[in-house]
C-alpha cells in the first residue's frame, strides 16, 4: 500500500495528466493542480521546483505507464520479416497517442523545451532494448539510419499534430509505411533475415 506521500504524489501526476489532456498545456497551473489533487502548494513545490518540472514528471510517469508498458520483451521469431518485428515493438509505443492526442500535444511541447531531453532519454531507455533484440542481426549503419529517419519522422509528425495540421491517428500508419519501405530495401540488398 502506498504511503500518504506516495498517494499525494500519484494524485498530483494524475491531475496534471487530466488537465493536459482535457484543457491543454497552458491550463496546468500549480494552484489548480493543488486544489484538484487535494494537496498543498507546499507539497507540490517540495516535489517539483517549477511548473515545467511538474509537467515533465507527470508526462514521464504517464509514458512509462501507457506507452512503454506494452513494449515486448521477447526476441521475435526467426525468419519473420524485419518490418513486422519492428512494428511489433513500435506500435504499442505510438498507439496510445491515438487515444490521447491532447497528451501528444503536451508531450511535443514539453519535449521541445529546454529540459525536455529527459523525456526523450527515458523513452530511449525503454525502447532500445526491445528494438535491439529485433535488430540483432542487422548492420550498424542501417540501425543508425533507421534511428535518424524514424526519430525525425516522429518528431515532425508530432509537431504537425501539435499545430493541428494532422490527426494523431496518422502517426502509426506513417511509421508503418516508412518502416516497411526502409526494411524492404534493406532486406532486398542484404538478403533475408536469418
Amino acid at each position: 500500500m502506498e504511503s500518504a506521500v506516495g498517494d499525494g504524489e500519484q494524485r498530483i501526476r494524475e491531475t496534471v495528466i487530466d488537465i493536459l489532456e482535457a484543457e491543454g498545456y497552458d491550463a496546468v497551473q500549480v494552484r489548480v493542480v493543488a486544489r484538484r489533487a487535494r494537496v498543498s502548494l507546499a507539497k507540490i513545490y517540495k516535489l517539483y521546483s517549477t511548473r515545467d518540472e511538474l509537467i515533465l514528471a507527470a508526462l514521464d510517469w504517464w509514458m512509462k505507464e501507457n506507452r512503454y508498458a506494452g513494449i515486448p520483451t521477447s526476441r521475435p521469431r526467426p525468419g519473420g520479416s524485419l518490418h513486422n518485428a519492428l512494428m511489433h515493438v513500435l506500435r504499442p509505443i505510438f498507439e496510445p497517442w491515438e487515444r490521447h492526442p491532447g497528451l501528444l500535444v503536451a508531450y511535443f511541447r514539453a519535449r521541445s523545451s529546454a529540459s525536455g531531453e529527459t523525456l526523450a532519454s527515458h523513452g530511449l531507455d525503454a525502447v532500445v532494448p526491445a528494438a535491439m533484440a529485433v535488430l540483432v542481426d542487422v548492420d550498424a549503419e542501417f540501425i543508425q539510419d533507421l534511428d535518424m529517419i524514424l526519430t525525425s519522422l516522429v518528431y515532425g509528425l508530432s509537431g504537425r499534430v501539435a499545430r493541428g495540421e494532422i490527426e494523431a491517428a496518422t502517426i502509426v500508419p506513417a511509421i508503418d509505411r516508412a518502416v516497411y519501405w526502409l526494411t524492404t530495401g534493406y532486406e532486398a540488398t542484404h538478403g533475408s533475415r536469418p
